[in-house]
């Protein structure tokens, strides 16, 4: 290359340079390079770790250790200073060099959270740079910071868990728990270091992903490349992917862009407390509709993971369909898949099921999540709605019930019952809202009896004697058991009983799910023309119908044997629940750690009531974390529990 050609192309990186300084001064921003010295000020620092040569992408170099330089270069590393000076001297044989031979000599510098600040090399990281190299050879320390549970520093050591085996610094997510997730994918055990064609291949569609994320706005967005790429191996294997043209891979991108979408939320799911009004058409709308005519018949089919006569809970979801049958005769179709097996016929029962005709499907079991997520990316056309919670796709919708209205009631009737100032308490398993469900009854049986305490025992965790045997040698008479009849436990053993002399059963309440009516709620609402077309919610999230008794979906059956005071009492507050009058959780509330969790008349926000990971102070236990749960008991924490998101790295698993 010729000196004069040089020192053109010197002319040209210094007018990108100049460009990039007005712009940063224009928006108030600074036009230099930030200064890893300066930005270390302030934090705290765990230890400083040489790496080696490591050979990282040359988009992740964003600055310079030192202050020193801080005005030779813009923010994008392109020359400011006069070509006639000794650094434009140099910079014009540096780009001879490049252009003739090839820069060689690694830089040196610091890597502090995922970028690179240069020590040593910062002119050839501008040649470089502007002649849009791809990476560079440098000899990294690492600046590791003390941790502290951000959300930044929580995902940089879940990075430097997995660096070691994948050896990258291009894939970097937004989500606890992704690396982990990455690994699953890549059919790795949680240690097991990729190879370098395992490196080879995820980086070449990486490469790809991004290119086609990128054309659909994707560098604008928070998500990065990486959550994108983990989105779509949720939906397919690798190798599906990595045969796909550019051009398939940006519409399996725009088929999954409501999903791409809710990832830019820290919290991706928005709660939907009660039914849509139907439809009111405007005067426009009257005279030139613009809404989609509303169906006038549809197909409606369910999936579940068990039959009938193997399992209460698909037996109630069954009864629920059978009332659409009834409700909607002439309007509505029916027809039930059992036995689907995720991972196995799973996704076929969904397929066939649209094939079909389904313009509706309800998917049953929280397990058939991924089953549900995939034929939603296939058939947007079709609604697409899934039994659980908290689950952050917005190509489906999730539904469940606020259970925990319920079991206050049910509280209250145990204080009243209780012949001692002790209730047991038999909880299943650390879920989204069953902490709130367990605090509710507690609050019901402390406003009959400011002295009762509620016994708490887990059926997830290994080796635990029989709760009713517990409860029996402690004196303890009125129980709150499971939620549904177990098949090989006595039929009585669920919702609120007496344990009468000689260990006889006596039901008193139980919640009941009304699912029939929630099925109904939601095939009028798309009848009506409630629900439209849109996947997502109005803020971009996922939606989650999380409907009380104030829906008519959740109530409380009362025995026949039960006091006529306490069913008056009851049924007082059953009144009080549906119309809004009473709220569980307005009240003054004590946490077992002394702490405040609400002080006044007004309730909690349902945000808090799904996420709440305490106990009140009536209660004696604790909520368990995953290591203490039964092994069969871990993949539903992985999927619905409390804090999924605080899994440690090595134990996290695809949802």
């Amino acid at each position: 290359m010729l000196r004069s050609e040089a020192m053109e192309e010197y002319g040209k990186a210094q007018k990108l340079g100049q460009k990039d300084y007005r712009e940063k001064m224009l928006h108030g921003q600074s036009p230099f390079l930030p200064v890893l010295d300066d930005i270390l000020q302030n934090v705290a620092v765990e230890n400083q770790l040489p790496l080696g040569l490591v050979e990282i992408p040359m988009r992740l170099v964003v600055g310079t250790k030192t202050a020193g330089r801080t005005g030779a270069f813009a923010s994008n590393f392109m020359p400011l200073l006069d070509l006639k000076s000794e650094f434009g001297t140099k910079w014009v044989n540096l780009c001879m060099a490049h252009v003739d031979e090839g820069i060689r000599d690694p830089i040196r510098c610091f890597e502090y959270m995922g970028r690179f600040y240069v020590q040593e090399g910062n002119k050839r990281v501008s040649v470089l740079k502007y002649f849009e190299a791809g990476s560079v050879v440098c000899n990294v320390t690492r600046v590791v910071p003390k941790y502290n549970d951000t959300p930044e520093v929580r995902m940089y050591y879940e990075f430097m868990h997995y660096y070691p085996l994948i050896q990258t610094y291009l894939l970097t997510f937004t989500k606890p728990g992704s690396y982990g997730r990455l690994q699953k994918a890549m059919g790795k055990a949680p240690d097991e270091p990729w190879t370098d064609n395992d490196r080879a291949a995820m980086l070449s569609l990486y490469n790809w992903v991004e290119k086609a994320y990128n054309a659909l706005g994707g560098d604008k967005l928070r998500a990065t490349v990486g959550d994108v790429l983990l989105l779509l191996l949720r939906l397919y294997s690798l190798d599906d992917l990595s045969k796909a043209s550019p051009n398939e891979l940006q519409q399996k991108i725009d088929a999954l862009w409501d999903d791409v979408l809710a990832l830019q939320n820290d919290d991706p799911v928005t709660v939907s407390e009660k039914p849509a009004a139907p439809a009111q058409a405007n005067l426009l709308e009257r005279i030139l509709p613009i809404r989609p005519a509303a169906p006038t018949h549809l197909k409606v089919a369910f999936i579940h993971e068990r039959t009938p006569e193997t399992s209460a809970w698909t037996s109630q979801h069954e009864f629920g369909r059978t009332q659409l049958d009834n409700v909607f005769a002439g309007k509505v179709t029916t027809f039930a898949y059992f036995n689907a097996v995720p991972g196995k016929n799973a996704d076929l029962l969904i397929e066939t099921a649209i094939s079909n005709g389904a313009d509706i499907v309800f998917t049953t079991s929280p397990k058939l999540v991924g089953a549900s997520l995939r034929s939603a990316v296939k058939h947007p056309s079709v609604r697409i709605l899934n039994c659980s919670m908290e689950m952050p796709y917005a190509s489906i919708r999730t539904y469940y019930t606020r259970v925990y209205e319920a079991k206050f009631i049910t509280g209250a009737i145990a204080g009243a019952m209780a012949g001692t100032d002790r209730i047991g308490y038999v909880a299943d398993s650390p879920s989204f809202g069953v902490p709130a469900n367990i605090n509710a009854f507690a609050l019901g049986a402390r406003m009959v009896n400011p002295r009762a305490r509620i016994e708490l025992r887990w059926t997830c965790l290994p080796d635990q004697e029989d709760p009713l045997a517990v409860f029996t040698r402690k004196g303890i008479t009125v129980v709150s058991g499971r939620d549904a009849p177990v098949p090989g436990r006595p039929q009585r053993e669920f919702g609120t009983f007496l344990i009468r002399p000689g260990g006889v059963l006596q039901d008193l309440a139980t919640p009941f799910w009304h699912w029939g009516q929630f099925y109904e709620n939601v095939v009028r609402s798309v009848l009506d023309g409630g629900w439209v077309r849109d996947k997502s919610g109005t803020d971009g999230r996922a939606v989650n119908y999380w409907w009380g008794m104030n829906s008519g979906v959740m109530d409380v059956l009362l025995s026949r044997e039960l006091p006529v005071d306490v069913q008056h009492l009851a049924h007082i507050l059953r009144e009080g629940v549906t119309s809004g009058m009473i709220d569980p959780f307005a009240c003054r509330i004590t946490a077992q750690d002394g702490s405040i969790k609400n002080s006044g008349h007004r309730g909690l926000e349902l945000d808090q009531i799904v996420h709440m990971d305490w106990l009140c102070d009536a209660v004696d236990g604790h909520v368990p974390e995953y290591d203490e749960l039964a092994e069969a008991s871990r993949a539903m924490y992985r999927m619905q529990g409390i804090h999924r998101d605080r899994l440690p790295v090595e134990k996290e698993a695809e949802l």
